[in-house]
């Protein structure tokens, strides 16, 4: 079972917590992680961009000089792709780009990404994160403390709108809950924070 220190809010160690080997110590499969990653990427994508092709451009019905006899090139319309005004070649529709990848596959990445973050040690669990007021200061004195890098992801079990309005201000910080967590917002941060309750959370949907 891999073993990391506990912290307090203060940055001292508490103690060691161990991690369940189901979920923080499975072998990191990195093709796997970049299915899922390109997923939800694709799955974000809006797909409204639009153009017109020469059918759906205005005007260009009649031919603009005769087939032959003039000395230029053979034209049948001022809208075709290669005059100025005309209709883009193979032009973008709205469409769809979400497609599905199966639930044990984004189970197993989301597995890999944990692992990933304990394997690299860019883990850092506290014993709890709770706040009596909403103030950056405090939550900025927190990250210093526990040496959080600059881009850090803080998971909670249950939602602390204190911590959150602490964390919003701070360029490069996110707060999230174990039921929003994904593997995309997990590989993109530096650091991993994550709370004693929440750990027991995604052992409990993970393991």
């Amino acid at each position: 079972m891999p073993k990391v220190a506990l912290y307090n809010v203060s940055g001292q160690q508490i103690g060691d917590i161990e991690l369940s080997d189901a979920v923080f110590g499975v072998e990191v499969n990195e093709h796997v992680i970049y299915e899922v990653v390109k997923s939800q990427l694709a799955n974000k994508r809006q797909g409204t961009q639009s153009a017109k092709t020469r059918a759906e451009v205005r005007g260009g019905g009649r031919k603009p000089w005769r087939q032959k006899g003039t000395g230029r090139a053979r034209q049948g319309s001022i809208r075709a792709p290669q005059w100025v005004g005309g209709g883009v070649v193979f032009a973008p529709k709205p469409r769809d780009y979400s497609y599905k990848v199966p639930k044990k596959v984004r189970k197993l990445a989301m597995k890999c990404a944990l692992s990933s973050k304990v394997e690299n040690s860019e883990i850092i669990v506290l014993d709890e994160l709770s706040l009596a007021q909403p103030k950056t200061k405090d939550m900025v004195n927190i990250l210093k403390s526990v040496n959080s890098a600059k881009k850090a992801l803080v998971v909670m079990a249950e939602k602390d709108e204190n911590v959150v309005k602490s964390a919003n201000n701070i360029p490069g910080v996110e707060t999230t809950l174990v039921n929003t967590l994904n593997v995309y917002d997990i590989l993109k941060y530096d650091s991993f924070i994550i709370t004693k309750e929440a750990v027991k959370k995604v052992e409990e949907v993970y393991a």
